[in-house]
């Protein structure tokens, strides 16, 4: 059977008009995924093995395959680009492994022990249930900043930014002369309300930096106020500690990343993804903002494919070898995050809202020989050394080698063939640890262990809609990243999706979708304004002046930013927004103010008209209550600049027959038994086409797999909709 040629001139089933000018990399936890756009739209992409210690390589390798795919050497492409966008997740691997910066804290006097106390919620977070009931099992994360080199100062401002007590400066000096002798590489500085007034932070950072020139050290100076001027003190706390302490390294990664890029010509320097979406320098002031980048792009694609398609209300899956992201978009919102949670850290960091299970293929299966009991991970076998079958030193079987088992994966067509997969060894390795000790056959283990999967992303998907309060007929499944097709048949079924659909460039998904994102700069400040549900005039105006105040100075504050960054003032455009809720609501909701500025009563009840638009989007309509009065918890600004993006070409339906991707038969065991499966070119489908199942459906970077009788067609935007039988 031959394979037909994927390297030649055709991108989304349009010639190649151009060179690419667009270079966006998705490195994830086990593949590192690039996508190449050029000025018309059009796109290739590549995949390659994510390698952690030096993601330079990864990024290199997976470049090199992009730029195969659309016949130019790797000087070609970085010569030509204009962007080079990436987003990978090494700060983030900093954190998890707790080899950052070696910190110290001055805070004020009374909280030297908030880092130890912690808040609750993130105390127990990625606890299972049984970890949750049985405290003993319990422990709090380990603290970025051990209790000794904590020091409090005192000092104090109130909540309205009077100060209370004077800054005692003696102790600064002392505290700074100690954590200089304790050889630390950072020193943080939080105060209590410093998001009001920071008068107390900025004279201990001069302090500090004037002890610190005294000895001719070399450590920097971290402050609260500048790295997240928002309120509750210890999620303010864990940003400015996590700043610090992991975004050294990551930016030496994302530093070698332009170094390799600059080596094959690129002129420019490297962009990267903020977590609540939208591009900026590698050289951002507040780099943890862009800490879970990766799997924000997915979200971002989503709401590009969705304006396509016509649906708002979106479930986004991402399910690669580690993870099974999810994201919601209902009725054209997508929510904020103020509070993510990070490593068991809650930040002051607006982050798109995804929520995560373990659940990818490369999970490590396990039988425990006594109780019979199967536990998929939580550990995955990632890129190095990977499931057994890729034959690289794995030992312990995962779900991607049950995929090789069962004849779902070609094993010489694995990343285009670069991979030869070595499913007898697998096949070994399964049945002794796995299927002996369940005393089954292996081929009915393997699809015991891949259902068992697939049930707790279906669960997952359940409870995530659930939580929206809409039903499943009204979101369409997007199914991306390099296992989502794979699995994406029993991730879907019984839910009753409006529509589920999958892409050809499934794998890159992520990294198209970061592509979709604008330059941008995020700024914004606590406020506490409570508004009486039947104000008067001149209480409206009143708080529209200070609304308008804020915004002014915000503004200012975006703009140079970006000018900084090499923006044109003229390319600019800004929108201010508020986070709002009902008078004693816990949960706010973002809100894209309707004007500019709010210079009268009537400006006021238009911003507050809109807060009630928009929570009726995201709640239900009925559950408005406008009665208890509103609060605006934080005011904001975005900023961006447009950039060149991907297109989807739309193309008239043909006929229904795939003949034309039709590439040979392959037994696979699907449902209990083996089929001869029908096997199809994916790059080769062409709108209008319909496969019914079984069927596989190849491409170099994914799978398809299409269960019996179930169908799957491809649209005028040639994206690939499953339907269930």
């Amino acid at each position: 059977m031959t394979q037909p040629n994927l390297t030649g001139p055709i991108v989304g089933n349009s010639p190649i008009i151009g060179n690419p000018i667009v270079i966006g990399i998705d490195a994830g936890g086990t593949m590192t995924d690039t996508i190449l756009v050029d000025q018309d739209g059009h796109f290739k992409i590549g995949k390659s093995a994510t390698t952690p210690k030096n993601e330079a390589e990864g990024f290199l390798a997976s470049a090199e395959d992009a730029a195969d795919a659309w016949g130019i050497s790797l000087e070609q492409l970085f010569s030509g680009v204009n962007v080079v966008l990436y987003s990978g997740t090494g700060m983030l691997n900093t954190l998890l492994s707790r080899t950052g910066r070696r910190l110290g804290l001055i805070t004020t006097k009374g909280l030297e022990d908030m880092i130890l106390m912690g808040r609750g919620l993130q105390a127990w977070a990625d606890y299972s249930y049984a970890d949750r009931l049985h405290a003993v099992t319990h422990h709090h994360p380990d603290p970025l900043v051990p209790r000794r080199r904590t020091h409090g100062v005192t000092e104090r401002i109130d909540q309205f930014g009077d100060i209370v007590l004077p800054l005692y400066e003696h102790e600064v000096s002392a505290a700074a002369r100690k954590l200089i002798a304790d050889k630390v590489e950072a020193i943080c500085i939080m105060t209590i309300f410093s998001h009001v007034n920071p008068v107390h932070e900025k004279r201990i950072a001069k302090i500090c930096r004037e002890e610190i020139a005294k000895a001719g050290a070399e450590i920097t100076v971290y402050t609260s106020h500048e790295v997240r001027p928002v309120i509750r003190e210890q999620s303010r706390l864990n940003s400015v500690l996590i700043e610090a302490y992991a975004t050294s390294r990551g930016r030496k990664q994302l530093k070698g990343i332009e170094d390799v890029s600059k080596k094959y010509g690129f002129k420019y320097g490297v962009q990267t993804l903020l977590s609540f979406g939208g591009l900026t320098s590698i050289n951002h002031p507040r780099l943890h903002e862009t800490m879970i980048s990766g799997p924000i792009g997915g979200i971002l694609g989503a709401a590009y494919v969705g304006k396509l398609i016509g649906n708002d209300s979106l479930i986004c899956s991402d399910m690669g070898g580690t993870s099974f992201d999810m994201g919601v978009i209902t009725r054209g919102q997508t929510r904020i995050e103020n509070e993510p949670l990070m490593d068991r850290f809650k930040l002051n960091v607006p982050t798109l809202h995804l929520d995560t299970i373990g659940a990818g293929a490369g999970m490590i299966l396990k039988v425990d020989p006594l109780t019979k009991k199967v536990s998929l991970g939580p550990e995955s076998a990632g890129s190095d050394p990977g499931p057994i079958c890729f034959a690289r030193g794995g030992t312990e079987p995962t779900i991607a080698d049950c995929d090789a088992i069962l004849g779902r994966l070609n094993p010489y067509y694995f990343l285009g063939g670069k991979v030869v997969l070595q499913v007898e060894k697998a096949r070994a390795a399964f049945e002794e640890k796995c299927a002996r000790v369940l005393g089954v056959g292996v081929e009915e283990a393997a699809e015991g262990m891949i259902d068992m999967l697939e049930a707790d992303a279906n669960n997952a998907l359940r409870r995530v809609i659930s939580g929206q309060g809409i039903h499943p007929s009204e979101f369409t499944l997007l199914s991306y990243g390099g296992s989502g097709p794979l699995h994406l048949a029993g991730c879907s079924r019984g839910i009753g999706f409006k529509d589920i659909i999958t892409f050809q460039f499934a794998a890159a998904f992520s990294a198209f979708g970061c592509t979709t994102a604008d330059f941008m700069r995020r700024h914004s400040v606590s406020t506490q304004h409570d508004i009486p549900s039947r104000a008067d005039e001149a209480t409206l105006a009143a708080f529209g002046a200070k609304v308008t105040t804020v915004w002014n100075d915000l503004t200012k504050a975006a703009v140079d930013e970006m000018i900084a960054d090499g923006h044109a003032r003229e390319k600019i455009r800004t929108v201010p927004f508020l986070m709002m809720r009902y008078t004693g609501q816990l949960e706010d909701v973002e809100v894209m103010a309707p004007l500019a500025e709010v210079n009268s009563a009537d400006d006021m009840r238009k911003v507050l008209d809109e807060f009630e638009a928009v929570y009726a989007k995201v709640n239900h309509r009925v559950s408005r209550y406008g009665e208890a009065g509103f609060t605006i918890t934080e005011l904001g600004l975005i900023a961006t600049a447009d950039k060149v993006k991907p297109v989807l070409l739309k193309r008239p339906l043909g006929a229904s027959n795939p003949a034309a991707a039709h590439k040979g038969v392959r037994e696979a065991y699907i449902g209990g038994r083996w089929h001869k499966a029908n096997l199809y070119e994916m790059d080769l489908l062409q709108p209008g086409h319909e496969v019914i199942g079984p069927a596989i459906i190849e491409h170099p970077a994914t799978t398809l797999v299409v269960h019996p009788q179930d169908r799957v067609h491809v649209d005028e935007w040639t994206l690939l909709h499953y339907t269930h039988a």
